[in-house]
């Protein structure tokens, strides 16, 4: 009764102007006492810990906290953090900086497993009045012409309810600063404060948390990564439900693609999942790629591709220790993804493959790629995929599959898992930072300029390139590396290629390797 007796007493005193004989009546004082200068916020857990047993819990809070300290030695930020049962709380920084603020609100919201955050003021408290004291200079301004409501949470033992603090400070805020009055249903403002035993916190800002499972709470992956829209957003998605995760890149288009490759997983990493380290490993694929354009049936190279990475790619993840392989493939999308060809391909993997985007449409994946920050990199490095055929089979027996893999050398597999090269992913910047000779693109050449063909023989049988006073060269991209050295030095070599995209790629690994006797012929269409 005496609660609601002082807020109809302060309501009444606003309307007749007698603000500072309200003031005398609350006695408000500076008796709080902040407890640091540092900044302050409350991570909210992701909502599905509720529902799990009191040790799972701890351990994901556990898992969450050591996160929080290796994101920001990571990236440079200091902090503190309390974990309680339904929430954390994390003291930032020795200074309430705006760099430091700004840096702590990113990095916060890219960490898995905070479902929202609050950022507070915390401070000691002995009467309501003194939550006024802080709260009011920080809400009271914005109130002017506006409704309000105070929604207060409370934990721990005091001679009052939440709704009766409510109350008060909401008397408070009408008697003090001009406003619309209390709209509890619908209010233009909320003024949120939380109380914590004899400390309170009010509420400054709220964000958005990422969400999903802390990562490594999940175990540990291996992700199938192309530098496309379709594998960076699976490699989110897994990261997003608490995997840690490792990259795998089948380099197939030479040294340019997988540098490309190789910061898009960096960002993918130090954006979402700094708190654990990982690795980068780079497959040379060449030989596999050229066995199969040249010994398989043009019907299921696509499947036996991908049949071929699943091989070696459980190889990589026992040997990290990584219990599951995640894809980028959709049910349906091209043709090795039927289910029929799914099933091909999982048969031969010792490990599971993981899916994420196993039922999502194209426009889904792309839009979220560009809501994670991907897209870019996809739009700049087009997959490429040198095993296509214009007539593939959706639905092949699963013994016509192994008897054309059965034409491949049977040491495959084997060679290019001795031949991976292992990378701790912080050692990519510096691992990349090199620069890239650019390479002269014409189209039109020169006279004597030789063409070197570096389609897929499919692709050149089917449309043989002739140019007038040229000659040609067929010299298919897996092959460019290793036999364009044979080649007259003497001589300029312009790379070949539909798109421009694979003769790109190997004219900047040639460049790399020391031969300048080369550019990139892309004619114009007519």
């Amino acid at each position: 009764m005496l609660l609601m007796f002082r807020y109809f007493v302060a309501d009444c005193l606003a309307n007749l102007g007698g603000l500072r004989c309200a003031n005398a009546c609350f006695g408000v004082a500076m008796r709080y006492v902040l407890v640091s200068d540092s900044m302050k916020f409350i991570l909210r857990l992701f909502p599905e810990i509720s529902i799990k047993s009191r040790p799972v819990r701890n351990r994901l809070i556990k898992v969450l906290t050591q996160n929080l300290f290796n994101v920001s030695l990571n990236h440079n930020f200091e902090i503190k953090v309390q974990a309680q049962w339904d929430k954390i709380i994390a003291t930032v920084g020795n200074d309430e900086s705006e760099e430091t603020r700004t840096l702590a609100v990113r990095e916060l919201s890219r960490v898995p497993g905070i479902h929202s955050f609050l950022e507070v003021k915390e401070f000691e408290f002995e009467r309501l009045d003194d939550i006024f004291a802080v709260a009011g200079p920080i809400y009271g301004p914005s109130l002017e012409g506006k409704t309000f409501a105070v929604r207060v949470r409370r934990r721990g033992n005091h001679p009052f309810k939440s709704i009766e603090a409510e109350r008060m400070i909401g008397g408070m805020f009408k008697a003090h600063y001009p406003n619309n009055g209390v709209n509890l249903g619908h209010p233009e403002v909320t003024i949120n404060i939380e109380i914590d035993q004899n400390k309170a916190f009010v509420i400054t800002n709220k964000y958005k948390g990422m969400g999903g499972y802390p990562v490594s709470s999940q175990g540990s992956a291996l992700s199938l990564i192309s530098g496309g829209f379709d594998s960076g957003v699976s490699t989110y998605k897994a990261i997003h439900r608490g995997m840690k995760v490792s990259y795998l890149f089948f380099n197939m288009g030479g040294t340019a693609h997988e540098l490309g490759v190789k910061q898009e997983s960096y960002f993918i990493w130090d954006r979402y999942a700094s708190s654990n380290k990982v690795r980068f490993v780079t497959i040379p694929f060449e030989r596999i790629v050229g066995q199969i354009l040249e010994k398989t049936h043009h019907g299921v190279r696509g499947v036996i591709l991908k049949r071929m990475m699943m091989r070696v790619g459980s190889r990589i993840a026992k040997r990290l220790k990584c219990e599951a392989l995640i894809t980028g493939e959709s049910v349906g999308q091209v043709s090795s993804q039927t289910v029929t060809n799914l099933n091909h391909i999982d048969s031969v993997s010792d490990v599971v493959v993981l899916r994420p985007l196993v039922m999502e449409d194209k426009q889904d994946i792309v839009d979220k790629a560009w809501e994670i920050g991907t897209a870019g990199f996809a739009e700049s490095m087009p997959e490429y995929c040198g095993v296509i055929s214009d007539h593939p089979n959706v639905c092949p027996t699963r013994e016509f599959v192994e008897a054309e893999e059965a034409k491949m050398d049977a040491d495959l597999v084997d060679d290019a898992v001795e031949k991976a090269v292992i990378l701790d992913i912080k050692e990519i910047p510096e691992n990349t930072n090199k620069l890239q000779e650019e390479v002269e693109t014409v189209h039109e050449l020169a006279y004597g300029d030789v063409i070197l063909d570096v389609r897929a023989p499919d692709d050149a049988e089917k449309s043989p390139l002739s140019v007038e006073g040229h000659e040609v060269i067929a010299m298919p991209f897996y092959k460019v590396a290793s036999a364009f050295g044979n080649l007259d030095n003497l001589k300029t070599y312009a790379l070949y290629c539909d798109q421009g995209v694979m003769s790109l790629m190997q004219a900047r690994e040639l460049k790399e390797k020391g031969y300048h006797n080369l550019k990139v012929y892309r004619p114009q269409k007519a």
